[in-house]
């Protein structure tokens, strides 16, 4: 008889040992996810143009305006579930991994079919260099139809870290990381597939890291049974979900919006100038990888202490995170900033896009430092269920800082990508500074459930 499928009691033992062992195999799925990207950039640098890097670098950065939503979202999920863990009502559990489910399931489509239709205006917002302009559709075309998987397997990880279990999620997505530098390597090597074969990769890989969870949850009686009528939606859960989801949802598509804003002004500049962006994107994710993946592992432990009122313990849990996560922020900015050139030749040995993005790399690598106190501050207040306060903050910087910003810098300082640079950790620094201040000065939530 195959055994039962258990998740870590957040609420009790030592405060480190319970933060280290959720959050590595965390941190160790993010990681892995990561290498989605990176190794389809990797790939294609190596046997492809600069066209192609340029293609996968901005058609990155549109999947991961789908992603960056679907993340918030099932942030929303996680919290909640780990509430209802709390307060040990399995019942609520199971009706909200239901619930959580079967929106995404619809959501996913409503994605593909957007994707698709305004697929030309999308790519025309970002200004995408004209010569990678078809790659570029061809690779954002394809990953569309890859929405199914993505919001599946990030429904049912966010539901297990909820539940106490972030190892079974490293698990899926090792298995599909394993799968996608395979069928990179086979379809632009072997099969000279290009930008349309690394994203044809990513899709057959997220598909089998999402059908892979499935049948392993029901092997190991999962509190879920996936059966038909265990779908069913709950109204008052739906709207919770809403109600804490939707703000996170929010906040991370303002910040990608900016970001995006930001690779449109490197696109007009030049095909090298949008290569360059694309990388550091891809460094910023893996610099920033121990502070989101403790912010949101922060977040879970938050709402089981909040749900079984163990505020203390929530609130030690803040200030150790933030200390792990700088230490890793510290390191890549030292490298940043010793040996910049190395970083971007792991990915192009192109000497125009090394010397183009040298300063860049310089300057934007503050932001590794300044970004980390505001995702692990808003880990824990998205803990609390406090995310429409995350939201206004993070919208606030994203479109009434950032983007002013860039279009400003633009325009005075066009061509220098040092001065550009310099505008993401500034505004993470000034979003840093009154998040900290709300913290500190935030009243105790009271010892019952926060969502009652």
């Amino acid at each position: 008889m195959p055994r039962n499928l258990k998740g870590l009691d957040l609420t009790e033992g030592s405060i480190p040992g319970t933060l280290i062992i959720f959050a590595l195999p965390y941190l160790a799925a993010n990681i892995l996810q990561s290498l989605y990207g990176a190794v389809d950039l990797f790939v294609v640098g190596l046997y492809c143009t600069a066209e192609s890097v340029a293609a996968v670098s901005t058609g990155t950065q549109v999947t991961q305006i789908i992603t960056s939503l679907i993340t918030g979202l099932t942030l929303g999920s996680t919290i909640l579930i780990g509430s209802y863990m709390g307060e040990r009502d399995e019942e609520n559990v199971r009706k909200t991994i239901g619930t959580t489910l079967t929106i995404f399931f619809f959501t996913s489509i409503i994605m593909t079919v957007l994707l698709l239709v305004f697929i030309d205006e999308i790519l025309s917002m970002l200004q995408t260099p004209p010569e990678s302009f078809a790659l570029t559709k061809e690779y954002v075309s394809i990953c569309a139809y890859g929405c199914l998987f993505i919001c599946g397997y990030n429904a049912i990880s966010a539901i297990l870290r909820g539940y106490g279990d972030s190892r079974s999620p490293m698990l899926f997505v090792l298995i599909a990381c394993v799968l996608n530098i395979a069928l990179d390597f086979l379809f632009v090597a072997s099969f000279g597939m290009g930008v349309g074969g690394t994203a044809l990769a990513t899709v057959i890989s997220q598909g089998a890291s999402m059908v892979i969870a499935v049948i392993y949850l029901r092997r190991r009686n999962f509190i879920f049974d996936f059966r038909p009528r265990s779908f069913i939606p709950e109204k008052k859960i739906a709207l919770h979900l809403a109600k804490v989801g939707i703000p996170i949802s929010f906040q991370e598509m303002a910040v990608r919006i900016s970001f995006l804003y930001l690779t449109a002004v490197m696109n007009a500049i030049g095909v090298y100038s949008a290569a360059v962006v694309g990388i550091s994107a891809k460094y910023d994710v893996f610099a920033m990888l121990s502070a989101t993946s403790l912010a949101n592992a922060l977040a879970a432990i938050t709402a089981q202490n909040y749900g079984r009122g163990s505020i203390g313990r929530a609130r030690k849990s803040l200030w150790l995170s933030l200390l792990f996560a700088l230490c890793v922020a510290a390191a890549f900015w030292l490298w940043a900033q010793l040996s910049p050139e190395t970083m971007i030749g792991v990915f192009t040995d192109d000497e125009a896009v090394i010397n183009e993005g040298i300063p860049f790399f310089r300057s934007c690598s503050y932001d590794y430092i300044a970004v980390t106190l505001v995702f692990i501050l808003n880990g824990y207040i998205n803990g609390m269920q406090k995310t429409v306060w995350t939201m206004i903050s993070c919208t606030f910087g994203a479109l009434a800082l950032r983007i002013p910003l860039v279009y400003l810098f633009s325009q005075h300082f066009p061509d220098d990508l040092g001065k550009l640079g310099l505008i993401a950790p500034s505004v993470s620094a000034i979003m840093a500074c009154y998040t900290l201040i709300y913290v500190l000065k935030g009243k105790k939530a009271p010892k019952q459930a926060i969502h009652h």
